[in-house]
């Protein structure tokens, strides 16, 4: 499928599939909407990672065959796209930037063998990969024809913005530390990661595993925005602690949003996502900004914010953690919900975000410099400019806090 063009912008389905090993016998399909510019001369990539991810089709392969004699283009592996959600490309525009939505055939257990709840590093590893395939072969699923991935890359560097929503912020977490980390963690955790990509096609094509790539083809994290960020403590697959640990060393702007009314990240998410008690702890904020730490982690609080009110469209299996039957906060109050102020204050948010980046570079400053910025300085106020959402001020009487 050639690219749709709406007015300077581009938009495209890819799809490959993934090993996290060349050693590993288990495949994992990638989806990912990419929005693109249409000069193909992006200046940075959001890639967010989708909060409930759905799969897989068990159809796959006879839609593939019945495809691939029939026609050249490549069927859905399922009918869920991240982007329906989660369109915050109103933000990219200014700056020139990408944006990148990315969910997987993903098995969290056998029991919801088509939900993923959190606690898998795996799933940051896949964003982490396909933000490093779209800078090195660019908005086609044929990666293997140079010719064509010359015509659909669209980066003037690799820096990239790692974001997500539920369980999608806790994966986040895990693709912002980078190829490094990701790579030393995964040894220590027999979570390895080196992947390689494959065609979807019954005698695929391969690419060479990722530290092969080339430094300048890797995804280059710049930045971290986690939108009520959930995990789970799983013994299955390790946790995300020591990824946590790890960005509590990294010099790279770290934002948490959670919400007043939130239950799935206040409470039921393990460990909780914040809490205004010190005495809880472990949350994910003290993880990745322990005590006298010198992290770059932020966190700030929506006054009414829910755990979907941040969504572009409803999703009823999202709305059920924000049901009166699972979550007792805020009671006789009324939540944001999706399509509303809470998710124009998130479009905004990403804006602003992006704005503080100079053109094709990181933000080249100091923690100081970071906490300082006009990013932060918009956002600590009761009602940050330009939304209609106010903020919870934390004990110092700030809307920001930070250790």
């Amino acid at each position: 499928m050639e690219p749709i063009i709406i007015n300077d912008y581009c938009f495209k389905r890819v799809y490959f599939w993934m090993q996290y090993t060349p050693e590993d016998l288990n495949f994992t399909e990638i989806a990912i909407d990419i929005y693109y510019p249409k000069d193909r001369k992006a200046n940075g990539l959001v890639m967010f990672s989708h909060g409930f991810m759905i799969g897989p089709d068990f159809l796959y392969l006879p839609k593939r065959l019945l495809a691939g004699m029939f026609s050249n283009e490549q069927p859905p592996l399922f009918a869920n796209y991240p982007s329906y959600y989660y369109n915050y490309t109103s933000a990219i525009v200014e700056k020139n930037w990408a944006m990148a939505f990315v969910t997987s055939t993903h098995k969290q257990n056998e029991f919801t063998p088509t939900t993923d709840f959190g606690g898998n590093p795996r799933v940051g590893q896949e964003a982490y990969l396909a933000a490093s395939y779209l800078i090195c072969f660019g908005a086609t699923s044929t990666f293997y024809n140079a010719s064509r991935s010359k015509q659909f890359q669209f980066m003037n560097s690799n820096n990239v913005i790692f974001a997500g929503h539920s369980v999608g912020g806790a994966h986040a977490q895990v693709a912002a530390t980078g190829f490094d980390n990701l790579n030393e963690i995964g040894k220590t955790t027999k979570m390895r990661f080196d992947p390689i990509v494959y065609d979807r096609i019954i005698f695929p094509r391969v690419t060479e595993k990722l530290s092969n790539w080339g430094k300048e083809s890797r995804a280059n994290p710049v930045g971290l925005v986690q939108l009520s960020p959930v995990d789970m403590k799983n013994p299955l697959f390790g946790g995300m602690e020591p990824y946590r640990q790890k960005l509590a060393t990294i010099s790279i702007p770290n934002l948490m949003i959670v919400g007043q009314c939130d239950c799935a990240c206040l409470d039921t998410s393990q460990p909780p996502a914040w809490s205004c008690d010190s005495a809880v702890l472990p949350t994910e904020y003290s993880q990745m900004a322990p005590a006298g730490s010198s992290s770059w982690a932020t966190v700030a609080n929506v006054e009414k914010g829910s755990h979907c009110g941040y969504l572009t469209a409803p999703n009823p299996l999202c709305s059920m953690a924000d049901s009166s039957s699972q979550c007792k906060r805020c009671p006789n109050t009324e939540k944001y919900t999706p399509v509303g102020n809470e998710t124009d204050f998130t479009a905004q948010l990403f804006k602003r975000f992006i704005d503080m980046y100079p053109f094709k570079s990181g933000l080249a400053g100091t923690r100081a410099e970071w906490l300082g910025s006009d990013f932060l300085k918009w956002l600590n106020n009761q009602q940050p400019d330009k939304t209609s959402i106010n903020l919870v001020p934390f004990s110092g009487g700030q809307y920001v806090y930070h250790v």
